[in-house]
């Protein structure tokens, strides 16, 4: 079971025969008086349970610390999972005056910590009677203190009645006075509010007409502007068909010129890569010949080492080896311009090598056959110049087409930019018409809800006239009555800014009724919520203060339309009405309350355009 136990701590101090100090702890319960146990630790048991329990603290620091530990288990009681605990632990099942162990456990999701653990013992019945004594004491104390305070109360309290009762009499006296005083200056107010009220009338009639004045005026020039507006963007949507054909036109032929331009394109292409194509094959040939000359400079030179053998063989022959020599030397000279030779060049050699060898006798058909070579020789050098020449002006026959390629790959570009650019313009001035005949539509249907409301507010003002001639008799007979009961309808307020004193529409007259009844209920919350929690108190009071002061300042401003600040915003597209008062309102918030002939037709959900009027 869970009690409430009242720890008390003392410190005794003991001088005979030697000075010792003791701590003094009892335990009790003020439901319970026979409810109490001892416990006295002097420095030597404190030792000794300093020893048994482990505990790093000094007597003269103990104390201090049980108190700390008893006010951490006093803060965490009221916890669902409190974590420090005391523990009265009995061996008994019941407390009946048997030795008792009071422990203070931390509790964690792990294991139960027992901090301290002291043995207290049931008081006997000298020590009971003992603190029976002085509780009796201590109430009898407190009794005669309580006594003495009453008794000084009532003294207060007679002296504070008589006090009061003359006042009272004087005040009485004053408030006859001030009656017949109040009653003196109420005839003199009521007849001057008469008077006031009559000039007021005239004025407001005068001030009525002036303002159905302007509103003609602002009526014709609003009407002037928008045919004006709407000549001007008939004007321009002429104007961007005619830009639109001109584009649809341009965009066509550049349709056309890119097509040619991509047949034009993919023909190149197909020359180009032939080009290529046999480039690679002239080069493969040429890298062909390269290597046949090579090889005849080297069957050249072993010609020539033969031939130097043979001069020396045939000494007596010099005609025919100084012939042969300058052929050899004709021949050396040609050796740069001899870069492709055939298989009959081999063949020839051959057999001037066997004619060499064979017979001396032979060296005339040599001279012929040498001659031959000569021939052919030339006939392969001017093939290969001609192969030379021709290779050359391919290059350069492909160095230009590759020019005009790139070229037209950047004509090509630069078009399909200027393509782009143009289909851009084209998307620009296609939503430019879209959003001016939207505009259009948008002020051709403000154009019908002004009217409406125009004409609507006429008959309002007709009917307010009507009105007011008919209650002038009964407003003089009704005096200046200003109070409301709680169950009747507020008066309607009258446009302050605007100097129009005729009635408003309904709206305000019901949300003004609404707000008594409001502020009400917030006040019985308010209290409701103070019974519960004081925190919740404080916010609800800060809550519904800040929209009182929020009226009032509207009130002072001139505001008294009685209707939320959001409804006053002015919209970014709507078209505002010249010269009508600064309290304004969007005509779709004002929807439900106009009649079935004035309802304006619904707004279109991309672009709001609203018109404002007042009240």
């Amino acid at each position: 079971r869970q009690l409430n136990v009242r720890v008390n701590i003392e410190l005794l101090s003991i001088s005979n025969p030697v000075h010792k100090k003791d701590l003094a702890v009892r335990l009790t319960d003020d439901n319970d008086p026979f409810f109490l146990y001892n416990l006295v630790i002097s420095e030597e048991d404190f030792q000794s349970l300093k020893s048994q329990q482990g505990l790093l603290v000094d007597f003269s620091a103990f104390p201090q610390k049980f108190i700390d530990l008893l006010q951490q288990c006093i803060q965490e009681q009221n916890k669902d999972i409190p974590r420090f605990l005391l523990q009265l632990v009995s061996s008994a099942p019941a407390l009946d005056h048997t030795p008792v162990s009071l422990n203070v456990v931390e509790t964690n999701p792990f294991k139960h910590l027992t901090h301290l653990s002291l043995k207290f013992l049931p008081g006997t019945d000298a020590e009971i009677k003992k603190f029976l004594a002085n509780c009796l004491k201590c109430l009898k104390d407190n009794k005669m203190m309580l006594e003495e305070k009453l008794k000084k109360t009532e003294e207060d309290l007679t002296r504070q009645l008589s006090y009061t009762q003359q006042s009272l009499s004087e005040k009485s006296r004053e408030l006859d006075k001030l009656k017949t005083e109040w009653t003196s200056y109420t005839t003199a107010l009521s007849n001057k509010h008469s008077q006031e009220l009559t000039s007021e009338k005239e004025r407001a009639l005068q001030a009525q007409t002036q303002y159905q004045q302007q509103h003609e005026q602002q009526k014709k020039e609003l009407e002037n502007l928008h045919q004006k507006s709407v000549q001007q963007l008939q004007n321009r949507l002429s104007e961007l068909e005619v830009i639109n054909k001109d584009l649809t036109e341009r965009r066509y032929k550049g349709d056309s010129t890119v097509r040619e331009l991509k047949a034009k394109l993919s023909g190149l292409e197909d020359e180009c890569q032939r080009a290529k194509q046999e480039v690679l094959s002239l080069r493969r040939e040429n890298s062909t010949l390269d290597a046949e000359c090579h090889e005849k400079e080297k069957l050249i030179n072993q010609l020539q080492t033969r031939v130097a053998v043979l001069e020396q063989e045939i000494k007596d022959k010099d005609q025919l080896v100084t012939r042969t020599k300058e052929v050899l030397d004709a021949t050396q000279e040609q050796k740069v311009i001899l870069e492709e030779s055939t298989e009959e060049k081999q063949r020839h050699l051959e057999k001037l090598e066997t004619t060499i060898k064979s017979l001396s006798a032979e060296l005339l058909k040599a001279n012929e056959i040498i001659k031959k070579l000569q021939g052919d020789l030339k006939t392969l050098m001017s093939k290969l110049k001609l192969k030379n020449t021709v290779t050359i002006q391919q290059e350069k026959l492909l160095a230009e087409k590759e020019e005009k390629l790139q070229k037209e790959q950047r004509e090509s570009q630069e078009m399909g930019q200027s393509l782009r650019m143009k289909e851009q313009e084209v998307c620009k001035l296609q939503e430019q018409l879209e959003n001016t005949i939207q505009k259009l539509e948008e002020s051709k249907q403000l154009l019908k809800t002004n009217e409406n409301v125009i004409t609507w507010l006429n008959r309002q003002l007709s009917e307010v006239q009507m009105a007011k001639k008919l209650d002038t008799p009964a407003s003089a007979h009704a005096g200046g009555r200003a109070a409301v009961s709680p169950h009747s309808v507020p008066d309607r307020p009258s446009f302050h800014s605007s100097g129009i004193n005729h009635p408003i529409s309904p709206l305000y007259a019901f949300q003004n009724f609404l707000e008594p009844t409001h502020s009400k209920n917030g006040n019985s919350q308010c209290s409701v919520q103070f019974n519960s929690q004081l925190s919740k108190l404080s916010r609800c009071s800060d809550t519904h203060t800040i929209p009182a002061a929020a009226h009032t300042a509207n009130k002072e401003n001139g505001d008294q339309l009685g209707l939320e600040p959001k409804y006053f915003k002015k919209k970014d597209d709507s078209i505002p009405l010249r010269g009508l008062s600064q309290n304004t309102l969007s005509l779709e918030y004002l929807r439900p309350y106009l009649p079935a002939k004035a309802q304006p037709p619904p707004k279109a959900a991309a672009t709001p355009a609203s018109a404002y009027f007042p009240g």
